[in-house]
């Protein structure tokens, strides 16, 4: 399959480094609505929508992690990029996971949050698939937002969980439904051991969709990489807790190396 022409936005100087934020399965570019404003004092910010999310196209399925991959390539050679920073949340973590190992001259540093290599078993995947066809993903959208925060945090900010929900359900099902057969067909386990960017992997301590042991595999296994586990987070950590989250991603993105 061909790359596809993702919807995105770009803030930030135009001579600065360029990061590139890569979105969760389910949700589109706005989950990183708290970190754009100060990731845009550092750097170009690119946010965009994952093929079948948000306002990119929908093509028909099945889709690989290697077209998720491809369409961030071709979305960096259309703005005349040649090398980034990736910062990548579950779907988009395992995006730039396998877009760093694949394409090392095109990442220059890569943040890895709440995501993993591998996650079984795949029918947990190809089964939400087959709901969200048949019912749509509104079906899907209270579980997957339980997901996203903690119990405690929803409970506090109705507005959030409300909101949540609507992306969820916003996100059209085809698009939804592909991105869950490409997580069920992915394994970058080999990948990691090749990934030569400087890593920091990001674990939610309360994520139960990708709990922390995800994130110490692949800070083991990358051979620079780094660990930062952030209590009180569930999957969407970025967003329950960007005081601690949004410092850490600028600080690994801009500290020298040695």
């Amino acid at each position: 399959m061909s790359a596809v022409d993702v919807h995105h936005v770009v803030s930030g100087p135009a001579d600065a480094p360029v990061v590139v934020l890569s979105n969760s399965l389910g949700s589109d570019l706005r989950m990183w609505d708290a970190q754009e404003p100060a990731l845009a004092e550092h750097f170009r910010v690119v946010r965009y929508d994952t093929r079948g999310h948000g306002r990119s196209p929908v093509p028909d399925g099945p889709y690989t992690i290697d077209d998720l991959a491809d369409d961030v390539v071709a979305l960096l050679d259309r703005l005349g990029v040649d090398r980034a920073h990736v910062v990548g949340l579950s779907l988009g973590g395992m995006t730039g996971m396998r877009l760093a190992a694949r394409d090392p001259e095109r990442v220059d540093r890569l943040v890895a949050l709440c995501t993993g290599p591998h996650l079984a078993p795949a029918s947990a995947w190809t089964d939400r698939a087959a709901t969200v066809r048949a019912e749509g993903t509104a079906a899907v959208a209270e579980a997957v937002v339980g997901r996203w925060f903690t119990p405690g945090y929803l409970e506090a900010h109705p507005d959030v969980r409300k909101a949540g929900e609507q992306m969820v359900a916003d996100t059209p099902a085809e698009g939804y439904a592909s991105c869950c057969e490409v997580i069920a067909a992915m394994d970058l386990r080999d990948d990691l051991p090749r990934i030569a960017a400087p890593t920091l992997a990001i674990a939610g301590a309360d994520d139960p969709a990708t709990p922390p042991y995800h994130l110490e595999r692949i800070a083991s296994a990358v051979p620079d990489a780094r660990l930062l586990v952030v209590p009180d987070s569930a999957h969407l950590a970025n967003a329950q807790q960007p005081g601690t989250i949004t410092p850490a991603i600028i600080d690994h993105l801009t500290r020298e190396q040695p």
